[in-house]
């Protein structure tokens, strides 16, 4: 069976609470780690709630990162959702893990929207940015 997609759930554990707390950086820490791994930015937003934690969602070309954080439990909980092989999700797992100084990170990969194998002229994916 051919999947469109593969997801990866990502634990962070034992985190810089400070790199956590403020939308701001977790915004621009997001977004550069997707643009080292080649991930195409088309949009994001990030929000702060109170008392604590950030809730974000950059939408990229190959299709999205999310993230929540709660910095005074010093964990994070990011989703990469991919539908190319272009997007080293392995390369933005690795960067959050040193950008959020984190001493553990839980990795768990799924693959989405399994199909039976079909000729490639019906297979589409949502792959757009090349």
């Amino acid at each position: 069976m051919k999947a469109l997609g593969e997801h990866m759930l990502l634990e962070y554990y034992g985190c810089d609470a400070g790199k956590l707390a403020h939308s701001n950086e977790v915004k621009e820490i997001m977004v550069n780690a997707i643009r080292a791994a080649h991930g195409t930015v088309v949009t994001n937003i990030f929000h702060n709630f109170s008392p604590h934690g950030v809730s974000g969602v950059v939408v990229i070309a190959e299709s999205h990162v999310t993230i929540h954080t709660w910095p005074e439990h010093g964990c994070a909980a990011v989703d990469i959702f991919s539908c190319s092989d272009r997007l080293d999700k392995e390369m933005i797992r690795d960067s959050l893990k040193l950008q959020f100084g984190a001493s553990e990170v839980a990795t768990r990969n799924f693959e989405r929207g399994l199909l039976p194998r079909i000729g490639k002229s019906r297979l589409q994916t949502c792959d757009t940015a090349g």
